[in-house]
C-alpha cells in the first residue's frame, strides 16, 4: 500500500493506492501534512511505502517524521525513470512534470500523448510512441493571470475566476474575464493544434486544479483527469522500488 504526497504551489495532496488503485485522496495545507498522515494510517495501518513530490517547499521535519511511519522515496533528479528522459536539462525539470510524464507512459504504451496540467502554471508535457520525454512549455495559469493584471496596473481590479459572458466585454470586470478566460482557452486549443499537426494519433490529457472548469470551454478532444499527477507518482514509486 503507497502513500502519496504531492506538495503543490498551492496545497498539498494526498492519496493511497493499493495494487494500482486509488482508495483515498485528500488535500491540506502544508502545516498539517503529518497529522493528515496520522490519520491516514490510522485508517490504512498496511501503509509501507511513500513518495514525496514537492515544486514548493516542504517541511524537512515532516519528511524525516513521515519516515518513521514508513519507507519514504523522494522524486528527484536522480529517481529512477520508465521513460527515456531527453530534456536538455533534467535537474531542472520540475518533479511535477516528471510525474506528468510517468502517467502519459504508462497511460497508453507506445503512443504519442500530450499532458497539459492546469494548476498555478499550465505546463505541456510530451511523450512519443518510442517512450521518449521531449520536453514541452510553461505558461501562466489562469489565478496567475488574474493576479498578474492586478499587480501591475493601477486601476485593475483583483478578480477571482468565473465564466465570461461571452466574447466580448462590455465593462472592465467582464473584459478581464473574457481576456484571460478566453485567451487561455485559445491557447491550449491552439497548441494542441500545433502538436496535432507534428505528431501522429495524439492522446490528449488535461488535469490539474482548473481542468474540469478548462475543459468544457476547449473545441480540441481532450481527455480530462484530475488524478492524473498522482497516478504518476504511483507509477514512479512502484518502479523505484524495484
Amino acid at each position: 500500500m503507497n502513500l502519496i504526497i504531492d506538495a503543490g504551489n498551492t496545497l498539498v495532496k494526498l492519496a493511497i493506492f493499493d495494487k494500482g488503485v486509488l482508495l483515498y485522496h485528500h488535500s491540506t495545507e502544508r502545516e498539517n501534512v503529518i497529522a493528515t498522515v496520522k490519520k491516514i494510517i490510522s485508517v490504512y495501518p498496511n501503509l509501507s511505502w511513500a513518495i514525496v513530490s514537492a515544486v514548493s517547499y516542504l517541511d524537512e521535519k515532516d519528511i524525516k517524521a513521515l519516515s518513521v511511519f514508513c519507507k519514504v522515496h523522494i522524486l528527484d533528479a536522480n529517481s529512477k525513470l520508465p521513460f527515456k528522459n531527453l530534456y536538455s536539462t533534467p535537474k531542472t525539470l520540475g518533479v511535477d512534470r516528471i510525474a506528468l510524464a510517468a502517467a502519459a507512459f504508462y497511460n497508453k504504451v507506445h503512443s504519442n500523448t500530450l499532458v497539459i496540467d492546469a494548476g498555478t502554471c499550465i505546463t505541456y508535457d510530451i511523450i512519443n510512441d518510442m517512450g521518449e520525454y521531449l520536453g514541452g512549455a510553461i505558461s501562466p495559469g489562469l489565478q496567475m493571470r488574474y493576479k498578474a493584471l492586478h499587480n501591475h496596473t493601477s486601476k485593475l481590479p483583483l478578480l477571482t475566476l468565473d465564466v465570461p459572458a461571452g466574447l466580448i466585454g462590455d465593462s472592465t470586470k467582464t473584459s478581464i474575464h473574457s481576456g484571460i478566460v478566453n485567451g487561455v482557452s485559445a491557447e491550449i486549443d491552439g497548441i494542441v493544434d500545433r502538436y496535432q499537426r507534428r505528431f501522429a494519433d495524439l492522446t490528449v490529457i488535461l488535469t490539474g486544479g482548473d481542468a474540469q472548469f478548462l475543459s468544457k470551454r476547449l473545441k480540441n478532444t481532450i481527455f480530462a483527469d484530475s488524478k492524473f499527477l498522482l497516478k504518476g507518482l504511483n507509477f514512479l514509486l512502484e518502479y523505484n522500488k524495484r
